[in-house]
């Protein structure tokens, strides 16, 4: 049954579900002969532009939460989003696959379950549209290794029951479902769709931003005598553009979803950055901060409101602005503190790294495409030599792209008009100078690359 509770009585009610969540004890933790796990918060912002933080060179946004975690960590400057939109990446984030090998998920799931390509919409019409749940989620493998195991925020990653939180490897879940959620009323412009909690309806009163901390706050409170992993996917500052000192009279509407200005978006990201930093005070007040990796990213480039800068394009374009993004992670005693990166990695990575860190090992026969990037740039060695590729898919529009060294390809395809690109991104970072017919030769080599990929991550939905 839904019924709606001040914060005071939602935090009560989450630290019950939380509590039933956590109460088993881990037997495989307690079995295990490897040195103590740490404990993970993965920390996720929507549409978050690489100039919008603070250490990135923000110069209206104030976000120093994230700003000291680039201060006793490690800041990326050469860090790449799965995607220019956020089904995808979050896809990549989960499994540490490329999001092409599920089929259907490489365009983020539009309002109501509505699947946005062909693709997408064959799996809507069968009900399948979503992530499955035979997919090694990383949840899945750090619970098999004793991790106690929560998402505090955004999914998008399928509405059906068979796609939610709890199949995934979840012990305890709150937030929403899908993207452009209203942040007061807590429902999809269609009117479908609000809060869940543990896979089911629930009804709950505040500004969204604010419900997501105080979920992941209780949860760290509640679990911190075991190692946890806690996913945190804020929505913000992804439209509707609204911030938490003004509530609206009514929920938003598909026809004004996206209109919003700058001054909105700098308090949304604001907002969110406090709530970080209610998460790293619950850290530290539980007595685990030093035993706890934390990791910060966007899930890709800003929209209009927001700042890509130094880059051109933004979110739903394959130039840097709409899949640089910034990626900060602070781990006591592993990485070193203050420390600026230009080591290249991508969201896929992440789920290597944390499943490396944890001592989780993938199902036979299971593979990753991502790599541990964090253990690399922790003993200070090169990056492993590699291309990185992206696929991208929206109504009759296809984007594709490959990265080998500082050069990048890009191929724009919307029905039978096809536009090409080759940039130098070590002497071009703001892709300006076109190499296309300078340069042949490269050219014909990253496009064999890019055919070669396309064949190797298809998919058999």
């Amino acid at each position: 049954m839904n019924h709606h509770t001040s914060r005071r009585q939602f935090l009560g009610r989450t630290a019950a579900s939380l509590a039933a969540a956590t109460a088993a004890p881990s037997l495989a933790f307690a079995a295990a002969s490897q040195p103590p796990q740490p404990n993970v918060v993965l920390i996720l912002a929507d549409d978050l532009g690489y100039g919008d933080i603070g250490c990135y060179g923000a110069p209206d946004i104030r976000t120093p939460a994230v700003d000291s975690l680039a201060a006793q960590g490690v800041r990326f400057t050469q860090f790449y989003a799965n995607a220019p939109e956020c089904t995808p990446t979050r896809t990549a984030l989960l499994t540490g696959r490329y999001q092409q090998r599920v089929g259907g998920l490489e365009c983020a799931i539009g309002i109501n379950n509505v699947g946005r390509y062909d693709d997408a919409i064959r799996l809507a019409e069968k009900h399948e549209l979503g992530l499955p749940a035979e997919e090694t989620c990383i949840a899945h493998l750090l619970k098999d290794v004793g991790y106690t195991t929560a998402l505090c925020g955004k999914w998008h990653l399928g509405y059906e029951e068979k796609f939610l939180p709890p199949r995934h490897g979840f012990d305890y879940s709150f937030g929403l479902l899908g993207g452009n959620i209203d942040y007061w009323f807590h429902v999809e412009p269609a009117g479908t769709y609000g809060l869940y909690e543990n896979g089911k309806p629930v009804k709950r009163d505040g500004y969204l931003t604010d419900l997501i901390t105080d979920a992941a706050v209780a949860f760290i409170r509640q679990a911190k005598n075991r190692p946890f992993f806690l996913y945190v996917p804020y929505n913000a500052p992804h439209t509707p553009s609204q911030t938490h000192d003004v509530r609206p009279d009514s929920p938003v509407t598909e026809e004004n979803l996206n209109r919003g200005t700058r001054e909105e978006y700098v308090k949304m990201v604001e907002r969110m950055d406090e709530g970080i930093a209610a998460i790293l005070k619950a850290l530290d007040e539980t007595g685990v901060a030093d035993r706890t990796l934390v990791i910060f990213t966007s899930d890709n480039g800003a929209e209009k409101r927001g700042r890509n800068l130094p880059f051109s394009g933004a979110k739903s374009s394959l130039y840097e602005g709409g899949i640089r993004v910034p990626c900060v992670v602070r781990w006591p005693g592993v990485l070193p503190a203050g420390k600026t990166t230009d080591h290249i990695g991508i969201t896929m990575d992440l789920a290597s790294s944390i499943a490396r860190a944890a001592g989780a090992k993938l199902p036979p026969g299971r593979t990753c495409d991502g790599v541990d990037v964090l253990d690399e740039v922790a003993r200070n060695r090169p990056p492993k030599v590699r291309p990185l590729f992206w696929r991208y898919r929206r109504g009759t529009r296809t984007l594709c792209a490959v990265r080998e060294g500082s050069l990048k390809y890009i191929r724009n395809t919307d029905e039978k008009i096809t536009q090409e690109y080759l940039f130098d991104l070590a002497t071009d970072p703001q892709e300006k100078n076109n190499l296309l017919t300078a340069r042949p030769a490269d050219v014909q080599r990253l496009k064999r690359l890019l055919a070669d990929w396309e064949k190797e991550v298809q998919h058999t939905r």
